[in-house]
């Protein structure tokens, strides 16, 4: 049986298409997906004005907690 040049040309092509391929929408379905993460990742990230504001008023709660704790013990 001889393989004419045509007929192993199209062999040659598909053996390198066909992963290609496979390859470029496993890429692309990838891409896809780390899109999404970051999307959520941003929608969830703390800028930093909320933390500073967070912060400050975890300072101020431990100020009125210290103050407290001073007045309780110069009772005694």
């Amino acid at each position: 049986m001889e393989i004419d040049a045509m007929l192993f040309w199209n062999i040659i092509l598909t053996m390198i298409v066909a992963p290609a391929f496979w390859a470029f929408r496993q890429m692309f379905a990838e891409v896809k997906r780390i899109q999404i993460l970051l999307n959520k990742t941003r929608e969830e990230y703390a800028t930093r004005v909320e933390v500073r504001e967070n912060m400050d008023r975890l300072m101020e709660a431990l100020h009125r907690l210290e103050d407290k704790l001073d007045r309780a013990l110069s009772k005694d």
